[in-house]
């Protein structure tokens, strides 16, 4: 029985719910890779939210509405809290697995899609944790925080997944190098953007 301090409330273990109304195979263990990936970031930072939904595709009417176009699905949405119905994500199954492409393209979203999936949960509760608990972030601010937010998570869910794999061992040592390579390319690509 954990010691419970005079005065405070014990901790109380929020549980997201999740809803899987897709209609689409999804891969072996998916939900528990949903789980976990929840199950890996702070729970402070989840507090608030109620459930995943699983769709096939992701249908709301305010994309409709849109005054640029969307290229592709939309692989996943933050519904935030609207009166007494809390925040949710809806994340679509078939712009992660993408049923109606080719073979080659089914096979490659199949072997990503627990990292895809990871991905996309860190980048909407980065929305929820941002746009409900951060409340110093200014708007024009929000989605490099985000991006940042989704990376960062992302990068330790990635080096938790691979500890001690022999690819892990290999790529450690040259990792550093292997960013400012990635940096240098990067500052060579917008300089070369802004030139043409």
């Amino acid at each position: 029985m954990p010691i419970q301090t005079a005065g405070q409330k014990a901790a109380k273990i929020t549980k997201i719910k999740i809803e899987n109304q897709a209609s689409l195979t999804l891969p072996k263990r998916a939900v528990e890779n949903i789980e976990k990936a929840v199950d890996f970031l702070p729970t402070e930072q989840i507090r608030g939210l109620e459930r995943i939904r699983l769709v096939d595709f992701i249908n709301d009417p305010r994309l409709k509405n849109l005054d640029t176009p969307m290229k592709g699905d939309l692989p996943g949405l933050y519904h935030p809290k609207q009166g007494n119905q809390g925040a949710w994500l809806e994340m679509s199954m078939g712009a992660l697995l993408q049923p109606t492409e080719g073979f080659a393209k089914r096979w490659m979203a199949k072997t990503s899609f627990k990292s895809n999936i990871a991905g996309l949960i860190f980048m909407l509760v980065g929305q929820h944790y941002y746009l409900t608990l951060r409340h110093s972030v200014k708007k024009q601010n929000l989605e490099p925080q985000i991006r940042q937010y989704s990376e960062k998570n992302l990068r330790a869910w990635n080096e938790k997944q691979n500890e001690g794999s022999l690819r892990a061992k290999i790529f450690k040592p040259v990792r550093p190098f292997i960013e400012r390579w990635a940096k240098w390319l990067n500052k060579k690509a917008v300089a070369a953007q802004k030139k043409g």
